[in-house]
């Protein structure tokens, strides 16, 4: 079966008005009532707060499928990954799977979410890391929060605290099959790096740390000791917010 937003994407045929030219009558939507055109308009002049979450949706998916009536779909999107931000984060496939969705829609939705955290990083990348703390959090939790595999990574840092390295370890729980801490270090040590942050998610919401998690951090943090390269925390995200082992006194 093709796409269904596929079926709207075809080019217009010469002469057709362009969206933004509804014709009424038409179809519903082509939007006869101007519904489109007052939720881009209090998008423009209402700032952040002036669209409910399923309206924002609505507004991305009409980017991608012009003549389509995409409430329903906005809803039912909302109701089934529960939040505006569990549907841009959600995995690709599991949108493209969702009723009424295809690749035009997905994308629609996905280049939020990266245009969201290459702006993120690069605040990120700006400033001393630990004197921008809350810039770093907000670019993990748009990256990290809503994750369905637990992933791990590194953020080795120069002497100035500047970022220099966001490195992906893998994907799996932080133990020493998916984090090795010499090889941590190591890296460390070939890029000229200083000081590290230890960085997963926690799939299931709660950002609490394990004891797994405090084991291995404690291991990395004694590895570094020993040449020069400093632990400064250990932070896990989840839905439910934020953890710093630093914070908690666990490094």
């Amino acid at each position: 079966m093709p796409d269904q937003d596929r079926l709207f994407d075809e080019p217009a045929e010469a002469g057709t008005p362009v969206a933004d030219e509804p014709v009424p009558g038409r179809d519903a939507g082509n939007d006869p009532s101007g519904h489109r055109a007052r939720l881009r308009k209090r998008l423009i002049e209402g700032g952040a707060e002036a669209l409910a979450d399923h309206e924002v949706v609505e507004l991305l998916l009409m980017q991608a499928v012009p003549r389509r009536d995409m409430k329903p779909l906005a809803r039912s999107l909302i109701h089934r990954f529960g939040s505006l931000a569990g549907v841009l984060q959600a995995d690709p496939h599991a949108l493209g799977g969702h009723p009424g969705m295809g690749e035009a829609t997905v994308a629609a939705l996905r280049v939020v979410t990266v245009a969201a955290t290459r702006l993120a990083r690069q605040k990120v990348r700006e400033a001393p890391v630990i004197g921008s703390w809350q810039a770093l959090i907000d670019y993990l939790t748009i990256d990290m929060a809503h994750l369905t595999l637990e992933r791990v990574r590194v953020l080795y840092l120069n002497s100035k605290n500047m970022l220099i390295l966001d490195d992906l370890v893998g994907d799996g729980s932080i133990d020493e099959a998916a984090i090795h801490p010499r090889e941590v270090i190591r890296r460390a040590l070939d890029i000229g790096a200083t000081a590290l942050i230890l960085v997963h998610n926690h799939p299931s919401g709660s950002p609490q740390p394990s004891r797994a998690d405090i084991e291995i951090t404690n291991r990395i943090a004694e590895a570094g000791r020993l040449l020069g390269i400093s632990v400064h925390d250990h932070v896990i995200i989840g839905r439910e917010g934020h953890v710093s082992l630093r914070a908690k006194g666990l490094i």
